[in-house]
């Protein structure tokens, strides 16, 4: 396997953090399926959303790989000194309620990175929603980034990493196909994946 210091896309490069996200996956029996592609910026999509506990084991998947990557979360998480270790792992407090400034301010800021990976959960949150958010392809199409589907599949303790692909302006059929990707027994939760493939406002 290529050492994560050569890969194209952005590394951390911390073998100790390596260490600890590789011995953590290993001792609560999860193991990565797939690569990612060799690209200097991408869009990830994780799904299904439906525990916290999708974001421990997206940190130790982070750590192993020594992904470089940003990710969103709405503001309130970010007070006192938790904001500030999320902040050190990436993260990006956004105001939920002007989505459409937040999708304009994100995609000029990946546009001006040479290297950039995004991560984000279009089901924006652990309760069951009808459908996905769609602010994710949005910043996807504007700052020109593939997407790349994620699953964190609870039945099989697998990280999946799907294929690339580029959004082609149908937002409807580009969604139809990432959400083939995600099943419900896929969750921790199964009860709590979302309801439909159709459109939602971002």
């Amino acid at each position: 396997m290529t050492p994560a210091r050569t890969q194209s896309y952005p590394t951390t490069n911390n073998p100790l953090l390596r260490a600890i996200g590789r011995t953590a996956l290993r001792l609560a029996g999860w193991k990565i399926v797939g690569g990612l592609p060799q690209l200097p910026k991408f869009l990830i999509v994780v799904a299904p959303h439906t525990s916290n506990w999708d974001f421990a084991v997206g940190l130790a998947a982070k750590f192993a790989l020594e992904l470089d990557l940003h990710w969103f979360g709405k503001d309130s998480l970010f007070r006192g000194p938790v904001g500030a270790i999320l902040r050190a792992l990436g993260g990006r407090p956004v105001r939920r309620e002007s989505p459409e400034g937040v999708v304009a301010e994100m995609a000029a800021m990946i546009r001006a990175e040479p290297r950039f990976i995004l991560a984000l959960a279009p089901e924006g949150t652990r309760k069951r929603v009808s459908q996905w958010r769609t602010g994710f392809y949005h910043i996807a199409e504007a700052a020109n980034l593939p997407i790349v589907p994620v699953w964190f599949d609870w039945s099989k303790r697998e990280i999946g990493i799907g294929t690339a692909t580029t959004p082609s302006g149908d937002l409807v059929g580009d969604l139809e196909v990432l959400q083939r990707n995600y099943r419900p027994e896929m969750a921790r939760d199964p009860s709590g994946f979302w309801l439909s493939l159709e459109r939602t406002p971002a």
